[in-house]
């Protein structure tokens, strides 16, 4: 598992920026819950390892922050995600040897 994306919030914000083309800080703020220098943290370790690009601007004359996923990062989050599935899978049709003792289930 790469410990950058499995980070929850980090698993978070990658996840809702896959099912988008992009999304707005005010819309990620509110989506995750975290504050906005939580967020912004998590944003800028995520943009350093190249998986989400930051553009700011201005609509009007309101500040318009988005970010949106590179392609690197959409296929980091897609691959994650199936080895989840996968271990998942594994998981559900496993059952421990029967006189090992190193388990309970009581």
């Amino acid at each position: 598992m790469d410990r950058l994306v499995h980070e929850p919030a980090r698993l978070a914000i990658l996840t809702a920026l896959s099912s988008c083309r992009s999304a707005t800080f005010l819309f990620l703020e509110a989506l995750t819950g975290m504050t906005k220098g939580n967020l912004s943290g998590h944003l800028s370790r995520l943009e350093k390892a190249e998986l989400l690009v930051i553009e700011k601007r201005f609509r009007g004359k309101v500040p318009l922050t988005e970010v949106h996923l590179t392609d690197r990062g959409r296929e980091t989050v897609a691959r994650h995600w199936a080895q989840l599935d996968k271990l998942r899978k594994a998981t559900r049709h496993w059952r421990p040897p029967i006189d090992t003792g190193m388990l309970s289930f009581d």
